[in-house]
């Protein structure tokens, strides 16, 4: 598993002009499932973007969680995040997982943020999407399970 997460001011997820999701301050996540994900990927994932001191304290360090400091999570499903790139100049994305597979893991990854306390937000899993963020600092990390 694979998690873009961006700290944002404000965003949103369109799909033929309506509104699926949005937030005020908080992240967006971009989410890539591989075919050897499982529900424990999710869950360690899910508990390590709660607990990731991405928001500064009186001091100006980062060193509060998302939990701690308040905010929304954006979450948009995101093969792409598997290309291939190495051969030739079209990506590969056999690393991906099936539809079929990564759906219901993204599925499982959203409610266990929501288990922890997180407000979620998200996009429509394999539709093409228009994503508007007010990147905050800018701050991205890049997380992944294995």
């Amino acid at each position: 598993m694979k998690v873009v997460i961006q700290r944002s001011k404000q965003a949103s997820v369109t799909v033929d002009g309506n509104i699926t999701g949005a937030i005020d301050q908080g992240y967006v996540l971009l989410v890539g499932i591989t075919h050897t994900d499982t529900i424990e990927d999710i869950q360690y994932v899910a508990k390590k973007v709660a607990e990731l001191r991405l928001w500064e304290d009186e001091d100006g360090k980062m060193n509060h969680s998302i939990l701690e400091h308040g905010g929304d999570i954006l979450s948009v499903s995101q093969f792409t995040l598997y290309a291939e790139t190495k051969k030739g100049r079209r990506p590969s994305f056999i690393e991906a997982a099936r539809p079929e597979v990564a759906k219901p893991l993204w599925e499982d990854f959203n409610e266990a943020l929501r288990s922890l306390g997180l407000k979620v937000e998200t996009g429509i899993f394999g539709a093409m999407m228009d994503v508007s963020l007010i990147n905050d600092g800018p701050v991205t990390i890049i997380l992944e399970s294995k």
